[in-house]
């Protein structure tokens, strides 16, 4: 057991490793670009599916309610986080509109949209960023695989080049880690994490 507890965490921080070498300019002009859409007054609205839904949570309380004290709350939203309403829709119209139904009603143009997903092939997933896209929304994926269709609907797509769900999680977890952090130091604050 302690041999595949030490391997697991060596893959899981080698395959970081590789991806944040690899992506670290691209991450660079994601935070600028997101930095410029809340200095103008834009919101970030989050979508997931499964863990991937607790994940779009969490980037949305990352956001909007800062750890740090010097770091200023941005306004961020989980489209996941209305149960009521996300069970009407699938329940009323269909479960693939649950994220882009919400976007036509709230988003305007200075916003983004962030889709997570392990897959990149989530209908809802798609409808949603094609939603955000026809709004004018900055689009963002973070996927895993080969990233599906997402690759092709986000103007900034993060594919994590693994077949194991467990080890897209844990990079994507990084990623959003990284991303909050840098969208405040972008806006001006201290880089102290």
């Amino acid at each position: 057991m302690k041999d595949a507890i030490v391997r697991k965490a060596r893959e899981s921080a080698e395959l970081k490793e590789q991806f944040f070498q690899a992506e670290a300019d691209r991450i660079e002009a994601l935070v600028r670009a997101m930095a410029e859409r809340f200095a103008r007054g834009g919101r970030l609205y989050c979508m997931g599916n499964g863990g991937s839904a607790t994940d779009a949570q969490h980037v949305a309380v990352e956001f909007f309610h800062p750890i740090l004290e010097k770091r200023r709350a941005l306004p961020a939203l989980a489209l996941t986080a209305d149960p009521a309403l996300v069970t009407a829709i699938s329940n009323d119209r269909d479960f693939a509109t649950i994220f882009s139904d919400q976007l036509r009603v709230l988003a305007t143009a200075a916003d983004m949209a962030l889709a997570i997903s392990t897959s990149g092939h989530s209908p809802n997933l798609v409808r949603g960023l094609e939603a955000a896209r026809d709004l004018g929304l900055l689009t963002i994926a973070f996927a895993g695989k080969d990233g599906g269709r997402l690759v092709d609907l986000a103007d900034h797509c993060f594919v994590v080049p693994s077949f194991s769900i467990h080890r897209i999680q844990e990079t994507h977890v990084a990623l959003y880690h990284i991303m909050w952090d840098l969208v405040h130091v972008a806006l001006g604050a201290d880089d102290v994490i």
